[in-house]
């Protein structure tokens, strides 16, 4: 008979499921359309699977589910928010999958790689700024003829701005400043008609602002540029017109006068900048919801709740009415008797992580914005830029940092940059063991190791030496912290550090292995000989660094050992200063391994330190000096193999940098081309004043990138050699040019 009613009970439990299913599958809305998912899954894989709520690398419903960050209009989503968001990685070359995509705003993070060559068609916002993008725009950019806003500043894009505007007549705010863009402007930015904001600012830039000239813009900004030429007059009617820093003439180009009666502005609208919403993701009202279709979708919500709340309570009302059934049958037949009770047993823990990740809480949580401290997303979205975290890593800095049992938190500004703890372990699975094969080179601080994380990322990992590893763990930090925040093009990032067991390493994003000293005395292939161009595009890039440092940090760096080693240069001449912020845990044995020989260092040295020793950023614009003048003549600046009084390149060459006949013989033979006379003499004035043997008489790093600029643009027009490009000649002696 128990058994029979145990049968019973089983049949009306089922029954009260077949029920609940019968009410909730009339309501149940359409799920995320297949497409969107599967872009949305490879997005979040190529991202590095960050800690987002919702999120996953396979399946999902981000509608249903409410991704964070996700924004859906029906079954498609429109819209992907995660501005600040600590995000890492790359993005997927599958973002053109999504059907109906219309912002993407992935501001603010650490993200690498490329921009991707297809994009969503629908879509009408892009925001990546304040990144780690490198490579050039694609060209594929003319397939966006929808969109709207864009804003790729603050990232490391080189090459040249695509010939790919024709059709992006809707476009109306447009922001790529801070990269390392060049070449001139495209002609196809003369259809951007409907264009009102355009920030083009420190670039490299050049040639003239003709095809800007009939555009409706009311903020341009050019600072910082090599644009030239005269600037067009209606040009100056902009309200808000930023130029400083670029190579114009004094005369203005006049323009064609407008037809009397008429506007050059009136049909054209007003930029509209998207508000966050409290949620942190960007209303679509605006891109095409109509108030029909939201009746629709609230009719479709309200139905989905009624409809899940009809089904579970009838099926509640049935399982109660079958349990109490149930007990009824069992009493007859058991009595009062008491059986023990069922206790649930305790949730297992989770195993301890005894791989290589240590992941801090703190670094899970994606932050999210209170309502009130939302403000307007405007085009312009430069803000604190983060440096990107790597994989397998330990915990973050930021925050309290124990050590030996006592809280010492490290002062901190608003929003500042953070860089990851390394376990040694990790470290020495990704250098092989700090293996020979892995080892870069040895310098002045220690060994410098490559290392290969997971998805072919290179970081360059730097193992202090026996002295320098002796710096307290509490010093090391605060030394940590102040390196990244060191935010720069031109300068080398800082990741994260490691100070298990004793020991001291810091862990840096790879950039190269040429220096421009190796470039310059060692490697004899010729088609790696720096052209005279190349050259000056190589010292523009470190002056920007070292101007950086002395100018541009909330604290002053002072570099105090700048040498050609520590000048990075890669296959596309780009520039990055290594070793910035060091020099205070340098010893004193260590220096002359610089440059091989004590004679060799010293020659870097201003002439004021052997007597006071006191270093300032007059004694590093010194040492910069003794670099351009390597780099013009080709030798170092001391060798013990040339006559005697030729030894010292200082002493040599400082009573002959302004007499043009011996100038020409002081260039580098190696050096090929024609050159004009008044780039020449710019660039040996620029020397001669870095090496003045008084310290006030040295020129400020910002007044020398200015002269040095105006030295690029000399050697631009009066050559038809790419300024860009390394010459492979057969080395000879240069030819000047006197016009």
């Amino acid at each position: 008979m128990l058994q029979t009613n145990n049968t019973r009970l089983r049949v009306c439990l089922w029954l009260a499921v077949c029920v609940a299913e019968l009410f909730a599958i009339p309501f149940i809305p359409a799920y995320t359309d297949e497409q969107d998912v599967y872009a949305i899954n490879n997005l979040y894989a190529a991202l590095d699977s960050p800690p987002l709520p919702g999120w996953t690398t396979y399946g999902g419903d981000p509608c249903i589910e409410a991704w964070q960050g996700v924004q859906c209009t029906d079954s498609h989503v429109t819209a992907i928010v995660l501005n600040g968001a600590n995000l890492g990685g790359r993005l997927s070359e599958t973002l053109v999958n999504f059907t109906s995509m219309i912002t993407i705003d992935l501001s603010n993070n650490h993200i690498g790689g490329t921009v991707p060559e297809n994009l969503p068609r629908t879509m009408r916002k892009f925001y990546l700024s304040a990144n780690q993008l490198t490579g050039s725009i694609p060209s594929s950019l003319s397939e966006l003829t929808l969109i709207s806003d864009m804003s790729l500043s603050g990232n490391l894009l080189t090459g040249e701005l695509p010939d790919a505007f024709q059709m992006l007549s809707g476009l109306v705010n447009l922001d790529i400043s801070s990269n390392n863009l060049h070449g001139q402007l495209p002609s196809s930015m003369e259809k951007l008609s409907s264009l009102t904001t355009l920030h083009l600012q420190d670039n490299q830039l050049s040639g003239t602002l003709d095809v800007l000239e009939n555009l409706p813009l009311n903020d341009l900004n050019i600072e910082n540029n090599l644009f030239s030429g005269p600037i067009p007059m209606k040009m100056l009617n902009i309200p808000n017109f930023q130029k400083d820093g670029n190579l114009f003439n004094a005369s203005v180009s006049p323009s064609p006068m407008a037809p009397q009666g008429s506007s050059q502005f009136s049909d054209v609208p007003a930029p509209q900048y998207m508000p966050a919403s409290p949620t942190n993701i960007p209303s679509v009202q605006d891109d095409g919801l109509t108030y029909k279709t939201k009746n629709v979708l609230l009719m479709k919500l309200i139905g989905s709740v009624i409809g899940a709340m009809s089904s579970l309570t009838v099926a509640m009302l049935i399982a109660i009415f079958c349990t109490l059934k149930w007990k009824e049958r069992k009493l007859q037949y058991t009595g009062f008797s008491k059986r023990p009770a069922l206790h649930e047993g305790e949730r297992p823990k989770e195993p301890l992580n005894t791989g290589l990740i240590k992941q801090n809480k703190e670094a899970e949580k994606v932050p999210e914005e209170s309502a009130q401290n939302q403000r307007e997303h405007k085009i312009n979205m430069a803000g604190s830029k983060s440096l990107l975290v790597p994989p397998l890593v330990e915990k973050n800095i930021r925050g309290p940092i124990v050590l030996n049992g006592t809280s010492q938190r490290i002062p901190a500004k608003q929003n500042p940059p953070t860089t990851r703890s390394f376990s040694i372990a990790v470290l020495q699975q990704c250098t092989n063991n700090f293996s020979e094969e892995n080892l870069i080179s040895s310098g002045s601080l220690g060994q410098i190791y490559i290392a290969e994380f997971p998805e072919k990322k290179l970081f360059a990992v730097l193992k202090l030496d026996d002295f320098n590893s002796m710096i307290p763990a509490v010093d090391f930090l605060k030394l940590v912290e102040s390196i990244c925040e060191l935010q720069h093009p031109n300068v080398v990032e800082l990741v994260g550090y490691c100070t298990e067991f004793g020991q001291r390493l810091l862990v840096y994003r790879y950039f190269s292995r040429s220096t421009l000293y190796g470039l310059l005395h060692f490697d004899n292939d010729p088609s790696k000989k720096l052209s005279w161009n190349a050259r000056l595009r190589v010292v523009l890039g470190a002056a920007k660094g070292l101007e950086y440092l002395h100018e541009g940090c909330q604290k002053q760096v002072v570099y105090r050992y700048f040498e050609p080693g520590n000048v990075l240069i890669n296959d596309e001449l780009a520039v990055r200063l290594s070793g910035c912020g060091l020099a205070l845990v340098m010893s004193p044995e260590s220096r002359t391994q610089l440059s091989g020989s004590s004679h060799a260092f010293s020659s870097y040295e201003a002439p004021e330190l052997s007597q006071s020793g006191s270093w300032s950023e007059k004694s590093d614009i010194y040492s910069f000096g003794v670099v351009m003048l390597e780099l013009l003549t080709g030798r170092k600046p001391y060798d013990s193999s040339r006559p005697r009084e030729e030894q010292n390149l200082v002493r040599w060459a400082n009573s002959q940098l302004h007499d043009m006949d011996a100038l020409a013989y002081m260039m580098d033979p190696s050096i090929q081309g024609e050159f004009p006379v008044r780039s020449l003499s710019r660039f040996a004035d620029i020397i001669c004043r870095c090496i003045q043997h008084a310290p006030e008489f040295r020129p400020p790093m910002s007044q020398v990138v200015q002269d040095l600029a105006l030295v690029v643009d000399d050697a631009m027009k009066t050559t038809d050699e790419n300024p860009y490009a390394v010459r492979q000649e057969t080395t000879g002696r240069p030819t000047l040019n006197y016009w």
